[in-house]
C-alpha cells in the first residue's frame, strides 16, 4: 500500500502574509499570480489540507503540490512562471543596455523623443548593430522602458511650513470653529461657452453618443463661489472681473449674508486679489474674518475645488451654450439645485505627509 505524501508546511511571516493579500485583492494581477497567492494563503494561514485547497481555489491537487513545493523552495518567486524552454535570446547584454542606454538619452539634432526605428537605426550606424524596429521594442517593453510616456509632476517649492499650513486647513474641516461659519473660497474663470456646429447625436443601444467635433466660441464666464464646510451649500455670483474691489464686494455680500453674531473663517489661496493691499485693509477692518491660506501649489486642500470638479462633469464639461449669458444662467441652475440637496463632503485627510505604497 503506498504511502501517503506529507505535504510542505508553507510558514508565512506578516509582511508576507499582506503582500499575498494584496495580489489577491489587486483587480489587475494575473489570474495565475492570484491563483498561486490563494493556494499559498490557505495553506500559511489557514493550514488547509491539499484536497480542500484544490476544491476551494478550483484548481487540480498536483498544482497545489506544486505550488505549495516551490513556495517552501523558492519563496516568493513561486508566483511568477518558470522561464520557458525556446529560441534563445539573439540580442542580449551589451546589445540591450545600448537599446536602453539610447532611449533613455535625448537624440541628436531637432527630434526631442527616440522612435524605435530611430533607435534602430541610430545603433546600426554608429554601433554596427543590425536589429529591427520591432525588436527594439521588445527590448524595450520587456524590460519596461517606455520613452514615448511623460509623467507630469509639481516641484513643491522648498517651504519647511508646508504640512503645518496643510495640518491647520484639514484640523479646520475637521473640527469646525463653534459659534462660526467656515467657507472655502475660490474662483474659477475663463469657462468656456461654445456650442458644437452641428447637433450632438444622442446615445442609443450598441451606440455611443456623437458629438461634432468643431465648435463655435461665444466668449468665457468667470464664477466666485464660497462652499459652507459645514453643510455643504454654495454661494456664488457671475463676475466680470477678477480684481480685489470684485472680491471685497464679494466678501461684503457674505458679510450681509451671515448673522453678526457669527464669526467667519475663510480657507483660501494666495491669489493676487486675495492678497492685495486692499483686500487685506478690508478684512484688517472686518474682525470677525478670519483667513487660513492654502500653501503655495496646494489648491487641492481648498474644498471648493471639489465643488468646481463636480460642476465641470454635470454641467461644463458635455454642455452646449449658445451665448455667454446662457452659460452663466445655467451656472446659477445648477448652483441653486445644488444648494436643495447638498450636504457636507467628508474630510478624511489629516495634514500629514503621505506615504509612498
Amino acid at each position: 500500500m503506498p504511502r501517503a505524501v506529507s505535504a510542505d508546511v508553507v510558514v508565512l511571516g506578516e509582511r508576507r502574509r499582506q503582500k499575498l493579500e494584496a495580489i489577491v485583492r489587486r483587480g489587475t494581477a494575473p489570474i495565475r499570480e492570484v491563483t498561486r497567492a490563494k493556494i499559498i494563503l490557505a495553506a500559511g494561514v489557514r493550514r488547509l489540507s491539499n484536497a480542500k485547497i484544490a476544491a476551494e481555489v478550483g484548481v487540480g491537487i498536483d498544482t497545489v503540490r506544486r505550488v505549495r513545493h516551490r513556495y517552501v523552495t523558492e519563496g516568493i518567486a513561486a508566483l511568477s512562471d518558470r522561464p520557458r524552454p525556446g529560441r534563445p535570446l539573439v540580442y542580449h547584454g551589451h546589445t540591450r543596455l545600448l537599446v536602453v542606454a539610447t532611449a533613455t538619452s535625448v537624440p541628436a539634432g531637432a527630434a526631442t523623443v527616440w522612435t524605435h526605428a530611430g533607435i534602430a537605426e541610430y545603433l546600426a550606424a554608429e554601433h554596427q548593430i543590425p536589429i529591427s524596429a520591432s525588436q527594439v521594442g521588445r527590448v524595450l517593453a520587456d524590460l519596461d522602458v517606455k520613452p514615448h510616456l511623460v509623467r507630469g509632476w509639481l516641484n513643491r517649492p522648498a517651504d519647511p511650513a508646508f504640512f503645518d499650513k496643510a495640518r491647520a486647513i484639514c484640523d479646520l474641516y475637521r473640527n469646525p470653529p463653534p459659534n462660526a461659519v467656515l467657507l472655502s473660497i475660490d474662483e474659477k474663470t475663463g469657462i468656456q461657452a461654445k456650442s458644437r456646429k452641428h447637433p450632438t447625436t444622442a446615445v442609443g443601444p450598441g451606440r455611443r453618443a456623437r458629438r461634432e467635433f468643431e465648435y463655435v466660441r461665444h466668449g468665457t464666464v468667470s464664477l466666485m463661489a464660497a462652499m459652507n464646510v459645514v453643510d455643504g451649500t454654495v454661494l456664488g455670483k457671475i463676475i466680470e472681473r477678477n480684481d480685489s474691489a470684485t472680491f471685497i464686494e464679494f466678501l461684503t455680500e457674505i458679510d450681509a449674508a451671515i448673522p453678526p453674531d457669527l464669526d467667519i473663517y475663510l480657507v483660501m489661496d494666495n491669489g493676487s486679489s486675495h492678497t492685495s493691499k486692499a483686500t487685506k485693509a478690508w478684512l484688517a477692518a472686518h474682525p470677525r474674518f478670519h483667513v487660513t491660506r492654502t500653501p503655495a501649489h496646494a489648491s487641492w486642500l481648498n474644498m471648493v475645488e471639489i465643488w468646481f470638479s463636480i460642476l465641470t462633469r454635470k454641467i461644463l464639461r458635455r454642455g452646449e451654450f449658445a451665448s455667454r449669458e446662457q452659460l452663466a444662467d445655467k451656472i446659477i441652475e445648477f448652483m441653486c439645485d445644488y444648494d436643495d440637496t447638498a450636504r457636507p463632503f467628508r474630510w478624511t485627510y489629516d495634514g500629514r505627509p503621505l506615504k509612498a505604497a
